[in-house]
């Protein structure tokens, strides 16, 4: 004859155990299956934060600074591109004959010729300053491309601008007639295609996030997520009572 299982206890957990539900009032503090040591300030479990991770407010104040440094140092570089593109660009020849002004040579290649130069010379620098960021800063993050691409957009603006104030005078109408009549004197240094100052960002992030992908480090495999309320069963006063036959 076998002895009636004993009723579950009040003062024990039930025989049902759910291991998803909340742990029990005090159970953190008893000791018992679950505790997680407690909550922090901010809400979060401490035994579920992620080891070496650092506050939302600093991690945010370190990517603005980083897109910050990255974005100067970038877009200085553009005085070093300005400075290439009106040294290597072709000159476009003009002439004058007292009463308007023309193109010496009508089918020369050097009305296009400004706009190629600064495509290949900003490319060359995209590459060189992405591969430059990536050395300095190998462990990348959000703020270090966002600094990269807003310096060499404000680099590819500083070039353009540069070339053309240093190159020939703006003014065609005053040259023409400073020079003469039947002189030949150079047009005007002029991006026409404008989308040429994407040359440069386009360079470099490709060139950037091709070395990370690469060489970059490689993120930790993330810790398996617990439960407040996992771990081993919870005894109840009836478990393990040896039936009377």
């Amino acid at each position: 004859m076998t002895a009636p299982t004993p009723p579950p206890s009040h003062h024990g957990p039930s025989r049902d155990y759910d291991p998803w539900t909340s742990p029990p009032p005090g159970a953190a503090a008893s000791g018992e299956p679950g505790d997680t040591g407690g909550s922090g300030p901010d809400g979060e479990a401490a035994g579920l934060r992620r080891p070496g991770a650092e506050p939302g407010g600093v991690e945010v104040r370190r990517e603005v600074r980083d897109a910050a440094l990255v974005a100067v140092a970038v877009a200085v570089t553009g005085v070093a591109l300005g400075l290439l593109w009106l040294w290597l660009a072709p000159r476009i020849p003009l002439i004058s004959d007292g009463t308007a002004v023309y193109l010496r040579e009508s089918e020369g290649e050097e009305t296009v010729g400004a706009d190629g130069t600064f495509v290949l010379l900003a490319l060359g620098a995209g590459a060189l300053t992405g591969a430059a960021v990536f050395l300095a800063r190998r462990r990348g993050g959000i703020g270090t491309v966002i600094g990269l691409t807003l310096g060499a957009v404000l680099g590819s603006v500083l070039a353009w601008r540069l070339g053309v104030q240093l190159g020939p005078e703006q003014d065609v109408v005053a040259r023409a007639g400073e020079v003469g009549r039947g002189e030949v004197f150079d047009a005007p240094l002029e991006l026409k295609a404008k989308g040429a100052l994407l040359a440069w960002p386009f360079a470099a992030l490709v060139v950037h996030l091709g070395l990370t992908a690469l060489f970059g480090p490689r993120d930790p495999d993330p810790e398996p997520f617990t439960h407040p309320g996992w771990g081993p069963r919870p005894s109840s006063p009836g478990d393990g009572a040896p039936g009377k036959g």
